[in-house]
Formats: C-alpha cells, sequence, structure tokens
C-alpha cells in the first residue's frame, strides 16, 4: 500500500472538527496517509513565539506537502509568516458553483484564480507623510509572476480551458504593464491555449455578465485577493472555496505545496460539531491530486459535490446535518467509488 507524510497544520475555532473530518475520508482511502500534526493555535502561538514556526518551516520543507485549518489572526497572520517563511509565490483558488446550494447569482461558474502570492501593496507596511497624507510602494517582480503563469497555463492545458491575465495596466503602466509582460512571455510558450488579457474592472464585471467566458484568470496579489472572495460570494459562502499555495525552484518545478479551507476560524460554532466541512475536503482532494493521487481527489471532490447536489447538507448551506454526519455521507460516497 502506498504511503504519504503529510503535515497537519492545526489551528483554533473548528480546526479540530475539520481535522476529524479529513481525518474520516483518509481511513476510507485505498493508500496510507500518516498526518504530522504541528499546533498552530494562537495559544500555542503565544506559549512558544517564533521557535513553533521555526519547527513548522523544518517539518514542511521536509515533507514537502501541508494540510492547514483556519488559523486566528491576533499579533501577527499565520498565513502570512508561513507564506514568507516558505516562499509561496503562487496561490490557486479553485471556484465552481455547487449545485444545491442558493445563491443570488443564478448562473454557474467554474474558474480558477491563480495569484501571485507576493509583491502588490501587501508586503510594505506604508507611511505617514505629515498628517494629511500617506503613501505606499508597490511592488511587481517578474520571476513570481513567470511562476504563476506557468502555473496557470500548466492548469488551463489540464482542464482544456482558456487563460485571461488581468490587472490595470492601462493605469498602473510601469507595475502592472511588467506583470502583463512577463505573463504574455510565457503566453507565447504556448500557443496552442488561448489567451487574451482584460482590465481587472472590466474582468470584474464581465464574470458576473458572461462566467462562461472565463477559466483561467492569473492575476498579481491584491487583484487576485478581491477576485477569489467575490466569486466564492458568487457561489454562496467564502467558506466553500479553497486554496492552495505553492513554492518553486529556479527550474520552475513546486518543491512546497500548502493546501487549506479558504473560511475562517468561525468561534461561534467551534465545537458544537456544526462546521461545514467542504472546504477542508475540496482542499484534501487537491492535495491528493497534487501528490500523485489523482483519481481519489477527483473521487473526493465529486463525493462533496455530488452529496450536497442531492441534498445532504449542513446547516449554514440550508440543510440539517452536523459535521460528522456530513462527513460520514462523503466517505460512504468515497467508498463506492474508489473501493479499497
Amino acid at each position: 500500500m502506498p504511503s504519504y507524510e503529510i503535515v497537519e497544520l492545526l489551528g483554533d475555532g473548528i480546526s479540530s472538527e475539520l481535522s476529524a473530518s479529513v481525518h474520516s475520508v483518509a481511513e476510507a482511502l485505498p493508500f496510507d496517509l500518516r498526518f504530522v500534526p504541528m499546533d498552530l493555535s494562537d495559544e500555542n502561538r503565544k506559549k512558544q513565539g517564533p521557535a513553533i514556526y521555526d519547527e513548522v518551516e523544518a517539518q514542511v520543507r521536509q515533507l514537502g506537502t501541508a494540510l492547514k485549518y483556519p488559523t486566528a489572526t491576533t499579533d501577527e497572520s499565520p498565513n502570512r509568516v508561513l507564506r514568507t517563511r516558505l516562499e509561496f509565490s503562487v496561490i490557486h483558488r479553485p471556484v465552481q458553483t455547487i449545485p444545491g446550494i442558493e445563491t443570488n447569482f443564478t448562473q454557474s461558474i467554474d474558474i480558477d484564480v491563480v495569484r501571485v502570492a507576493t509583491g502588490g501593496t501587501y508586503e510594505d507596511p506604508g507611511m505617514r507623510i505629515g498628517r494629511d497624507t500617506a503613501v505606499s510602494v508597490r511592488v511587481i517582480e517578474r520571476h513570481p509572476t513567470a511562476h504563476a503563469a506557468r502555473f496557470a497555463f500548466a492548469l488551463a492545458q489540464r482542464r482544456g480551458k482558456g487563460v485571461c491575465s488581468t490587472s490595470k495596466y492601462t493605469i498602473q503602466k510601469a507595475t502592472d504593464g511588467l506583470f502583463e509582460e512577463t505573463v504574455g512571455s510565457i503566453a507565447s510558450e504556448h500557443p496552442d491555449i488561448p489567451y487574451r488579457r482584460e482590465l481587472f474592472d472590466a474582468l470584474l464585471a464581465g464574470i458576473i455578465m458572461a462566467p462562461e467566458r472565463y477559466g483561467v484568470i492569473v492575476c498579481a496579489n491584491e487583484y487576485g485577493d478581491f477576485l477569489s472572495d467575490s466569486a466564492c460570494g458568487l457561489i454562496g459562502s467564502v467558506g466553500l472555496g479553497d486554496s492552495a499555495s505553492f513554492a518553486f525552484n529556479d527550474e520552475g518545478e513546486v518543491t512546497i505545496a500548502m493546501f487549506d479551507p479558504s473560511g475562517g476560524t468561525a468561534p461561534d460554532i467551534a465545537g458544537k460539531n456544526l462546521a461545514n466541512p467542504t472546504a477542508a475536503l475540496l482542499a484534501m482532494g487537491n492535495m491528493l491530486s497534487h501528490i500523485g493521487e489523482d483519481a481519489s481527489g477527483q473521487a473526493l471532490r465529486q463525493a462533496v459535490l455530488t452529496a450536497i447536489q442531492d441534498g445532504a447538507r449542513t446547516r449554514d448551506i440550508g440543510g440539517d446535518l452536523n459535521t460528522t454526519e456530513f462527513t460520514e455521507e462523503v466517505v460512504r460516497r468515497v467508498q463506492a467509488a474508489i473501493p479499497a
């Protein structure tokens, strides 16, 4: 039986319930997933200080793959710390309409947001000049942009879709101009994949008016942050989205991958067995595909989506199942799709 070691980054709030759901699914798979737990909860971060990040970084670099649960942002953002320490340069957010979930958006959406994980204005705390003026520096780097572009075109190749790059290149001519120049250079290496660029504000309107025109979208840091959350809103909840972060070597090969649900810690329902594990299980499905178990990864994602479509839902999306009951339904479907 194949065996894989995965770093499991435990967090706050509903983290333990999401972990229990993931472990239940793992037991149904025809291979061995060995989780190496590490406590990134706010309590443990305050207790251990920076040393906990040293330990996490060493373990993740050693194993190369991690599954992370929501962490509270208090003195610092653990996501930002990990992004910096592990040198993540690309974030992938798939967003897909889930039949069975009522939304204000009546059309179907199926996009992959590929975001440069560094730069923009997010790296700069800014500064005040006198009483009434503040400035920040916006940075676009060629190498992380190239990693994001290559990831986007490889993803489009696998999914049979086109790539759209987006920014405000007519206004931010230096920074967004460099971004588009870099993506365009990578696009020239893939003449078989449809490619176009759109202004970011026009793209936001376009996704609402004609979502079928969009497949893989590659964008700079802030744009990707805005776009992925707003797209999740169109499918019903930010908590339904999953995310993956990637680091690369100089040859463009993935060296580290971390998968996580995009939602927060939900402290109001923590410990009540009410958490919706959808995003955590979708993240797990993507992780399985990454480690080479694509059939199981796809089976898990389909099990989650079809369960919801068939009416097996947690309370936050109009159902009456608790976390355990929804997980059991997903496990049953996974076992039917890939018998051990």
